[in-house]
């Protein structure tokens, strides 16, 4: 059975909020499931680059990716797939597949996040490390949450491979382009909006980001993150993609006692042009302390080389700046490619 939920009405601490991120109002519980709405710009938390900013990304040539020196340690990076450990109705367990694709099974179903099983999207360089688990070996999937509509988050060739009855969550304004390709069980929310499915419930909570898929779509779908919350009251807190903001904390206090928060390390160099909307490892901590969750497994790292920065540089920054915190090493779940833990 799948149902609507809506949290009870709270605004964002106007105090905390950026300028271009003003107090948003919570949607309507009873506004439809389908969103008409032509702009989310009003979401941003900073304004997109301008001329400026883009022109000097051009003459900063190869500001986006790693030199050969940064690259060297490829062959370094953590990946040991194995097989999915046993997951009944009680127990929550999740596997690393690659960037932003986890295998979640929880309250007895299993849910992909933002699945992207291609070796090589759009506008990027192929996979450097293999995907953690083959498709093959997955078990019926239940459900799939996505963040936002950028290639690396949206994959079509990967839900390709899904059945068309599929339960889809979305952002609102997305739920269109799964629709055109036939998918009929499309929940498209707006923040803090959720739907519960087979005793799960899925709230959709802000991110620090934005949108665009073609040339003149900018900010038109919305972008966010994802509470999962099974039947026994244990939470986990998908970030999407993001940078650092004041939304944690307020997702920390409308949703408290995360038990994991899935959090991105990577692609944040340089920093002038990424900071708005990719989190550094140190920041990544931070928005776990933020939200109040007790462990973290970084993500966003490891797979596709979107940005400047040394490709090992992100674990051990993010491994440092947790152990600054004094947090137990052991909540800290900082997974290979194909890695497994079952809280």
């Amino acid at each position: 059975m799948t149902q609507q939920r809506d949290p009870a009405p709270a605004p964002a601490p106007a105090a905390l909020a950026p300028a271009a991120a003003t107090a948003l109002p919570d949607p309507d519980p009873a506004a439809p499931g389908r969103h008409r709405r032509r702009s989310y710009r009003d979401r941003l938390t900073a304004p997109l680059p301008g001329v400026r900013a883009v022109t000097r990304l051009a003459r900063e040539a190869g500001a986006l990716r790693p030199g050969t020196e940064a690259r060297r340690d490829v062959p370094l990076l953590p990946c040991a797939p194995a097989p999915l450990p046993p997951a009944g109705p009680g127990v929550l367990a999740l596997t690393w597949a690659g960037h932003a694709s986890w295998v979640l099974r929880i309250g007895g179903l299993t849910v992909l996040t933002d699945p992207v099983w291609s070796h090589r999207i759009l506008g990027t360089p192929p996979r450097v490390t293999p995907v953690g688990v083959p498709w093959a070996s997955l078990p019926p999937v239940d459900a799939v949450v996505i963040s936002h509509n950028h290639y690396d988050h949206l994959d079509a060739p990967t839900l390709r491979r899904l059945p068309r009855t599929t339960p889809v969550l979305v952002p609102a304004g997305l739920g269109r382009w799964f629709r055109r390709r036939r998918f009929t069980r499309v929940h498209e929310l707006d923040w803090w909006q959720g739907r519960e499915i087979g005793g799960v419930t899925f709230d959709f909570v802000p991110a620090h980001h934005w949108s665009r898929r073609g040339l003149l779509d900018t900010c038109r779908t919305l972008w966010g993150g994802w509470v999962l919350t099974d039947p026994q009251g244990r939470k986990v807190h998908f970030a999407g993609d993001t940078g650092y903001g004041h939304w944690f904390t307020e997702i920390g206090r409308r949703h408290p006692g995360i038990d994991l928060t899935l959090m991105p390390i990577g692609a944040y160099a340089p920093r002038w042009w990424l900071r708005d909307v990719h989190c550094d490892p140190e920041e990544a901590v931070a928005a776990c302390a933020d939200l109040g969750a007790r462990r973290m497994a970084p993500m966003h790292w490891a797979t596709f080389l979107l940005s400047a920065e040394p490709v090992l540089e992100p674990l051990t920054r993010v491994r440092a700046a947790w152990a600054r915190t004094g947090r137990p090493r052991e909540d800290l779940w900082d997974l290979p490619v194909g890695g497994s833990r079952t809280l």
